[in-house]
């Protein structure tokens, strides 16, 4: 699967992983996790930039809690249509794109966020579009925050029959696939340093900060 139809398949995702699917099971234990990363690292009065935002509940708890300047950038047109009936406050108050992260993240000027990060959305981007990962780094003006799963033993690269390999391409939900990165590897090499990690439930939550 190339990456214009991995974006496609966002774009038009219904059901399981959705927008209302999100919307539906709302803030979790990753979004407190998220919350005490940016507290950490840039504080409540920094503007924040998530990476495939979807409906908006980890948005909705940062808004909650004292994030007045957020804003999100998500390929699926009607995640902002479900974030208007699920969070009104955040849809009103944020700034969101349409779009995939490769086009509306070149478009940002440089440092525009004080914070950017991403709960299991950078994985999916595809190895033809990692040019992307620069860019990002480019607008976080402070820090960067990952959550994503990452390989492992227990989550070793699978073809689209099951069988591991050694691509790095673990392919899920109907053949989609799945690029596990170390993203310490990916950011460090972009001005940043590692300032945390920890596992969480499935994934991996790093915080970097900016050297320069």
């Amino acid at each position: 699967m190339g990456g214009d139809s991995v974006r496609e398949a966002w774009s038009e995702r219904s059901g399981e992983y959705s927008p209302d699917y999100y919307a539906y099971y709302g803030p979790d234990e990753v979004s407190e996790a998220v919350l005490d990363a940016l507290d950490e690292s840039v504080g409540r009065g920094a503007s924040v930039l998530e990476l495939g935002c979807s409906s908006g509940r980890h948005l909705a708890h940062l808004h909650e809690n004292g994030y007045e300047s957020v804003a999100g950038v998500d390929i699926n047109a009607d995640a902002f249509d479900v974030m208007a009936d699920a969070y009104p406050d955040l849809a009103e108050d944020g700034e969101f794109h349409v779009g995939a992260i490769e086009d509306v993240v070149a478009e940002f000027e440089d440092g525009a966020f004080d914070a950017v990060y991403s709960v299991e959305t950078l994985q999916h981007i595809h190895r033809d579009d990692e040019w992307v990962f620069e860019e990002i780094a480019r607008v976080a003006g402070d820090a960067l925050v990952t959550v994503e799963i990452e390989e492992t033993e227990s989550a070793a690269p699978t073809d689209e029959s099951g069988d591991t390999t050694d691509s790095g391409v673990t392919y899920v939900d109907d053949g989609i696939p799945l690029y596990c990165r170390n993203w310490r590897d990916v950011f460090t090499v972009y001005g940043f340093e590692e300032a945390a990690s920890r596992a969480l439930d499935r994934d991996v939550l790093r915080v970097f900060r900016a050297t320069n």
